[in-house]
């Protein structure tokens, strides 16, 4: 079976490429550049037009690429994120449908089905209206696709995965990984935040998943390894896989918040109240309907690290 991949070169794209190898799949990349030992079509999404060719004989569609960054409100991006997240999206399934593509799986984000409450875990049915521009740039994608889906006769299915964690994760997970492991992160207290995850093994094996179940028309799904994780338990994680010892004390929380403020007026300062909240907030959500088609998660945020440390050390 011929699939085309986008985002390939990304921490998710590089572990599906590998999984898609191993089950007999001939793939081709749509990449920014060329992505050597494999088929690929250079195109720069949301900016150039994507070649009819691209999609010749492909019969799965894996759209990861996306426009994201963890930053806070800046309306000079707005255009680059719709760019990108939407109008490339829609292209795409546009060419797709062209070339009599059976399956376009679109790889989202919880961020699209915003925060309705953040006292419980939410479903794919608890949708809101998502609190940042990427959230609604992806809920966006979402809703053209599935519709798009449905004019076309195409096998649409959306992903949205939790905070994703894995050797080669980004953002603020590894920013604190790696404090945590040179040992000058502050010992994080309890404030029992609750908050999503997922190991990139097991959000690959979403994927596979949803792509080869013929239930999955028209649906989306959310993936997580089916924990919740406060700040603190993913500070001990850390602490545990790395070898570090969990200090007998902690920061209390009012100092973080006495320091985001400070940090709010003091923009020098690389802690204010955007990064107090992604520290202490609740991010819970459900995959049950994920787990109904049989997906079983193998990795924990614990033994997924345990594992990724001792490989390091070898």
């Amino acid at each position: 079976m011929k699939a085309l991949v986008t985002g390939a070169t990304g921490f998710i794209g590089s572990e599906l490429i590998k999984t898609l190898e191993k089950k007999g799949y001939s793939l081709r990349i749509l990449s920014r550049k060329s992505y050597s030992g494999y088929d690929t079509v250079i195109c720069n999404l949301g900016i150039d037009l994507i070649p009819d060719s691209a999609l010749d004989s492909v019969e799965v569609v894996f759209h990861l690429a996306g426009y994201t960054h963890d930053i806070e409100s800046n309306p000079t991006k707005d255009v680059r994120y719709h760019e990108v997240n939407v109008k490339a999206t829609i292209d795409l399934i546009k060419v797709a449908s062209k070339n009599k593509v059976r399956k376009f799986i679109f790889i989202s984000s919880v961020k699209a089905g915003g925060i309705i409450n953040h006292k419980v875990c939410m479903n794919e049915d608890n949708q809101a209206d998502p609190q940042d521009i990427y959230g609604k740039t992806k809920r966006e994608a979402e809703v053209a696709v599935l519709k798009m889906g449905k004019d076309y006769g195409v096998h649409v299915s959306i992903i949205r995965p939790a905070l994703v964690y894995g050797e080669k994760m980004k953002g603020n997970l590894a920013v604190m990984f790696n404090s945590i492991k040179s040992g000058w992160f502050p010992p994080l207290p309890e404030t029992y935040n609750k908050r999503s995850m997922i190991s990139v093994t097991d959000l690959v094996s979403a994927i596979v998943l949803i792509t080869e179940d013929i239930r999955t028309k028209g649906k989306i799904y959310i993936a997580t390894d089916g924990r919740q994780y406060s700040s603190r338990d993913i500070y001990k994680a850390i602490c545990l896989a790395t070898g570090n010892k969990i200090p007998g004390w902690v920061v209390p929380k009012t100092i973080f918040y006495i320091l985001a403020t400070i940090g709010d007026i003091f923009k020098f300062i690389p802690f204010n109240s955007y990064k107090y909240h992604k520290l202490f907030g609740s991010e819970c959500y459900s995959s049950e309907k994920l787990h109904n088609l049989g997906f079983l998660p193998e990795y924990n945020f614990y033994s997924y690290l345990k594992k990724y440390s001792t490989h390091k050390s070898r």
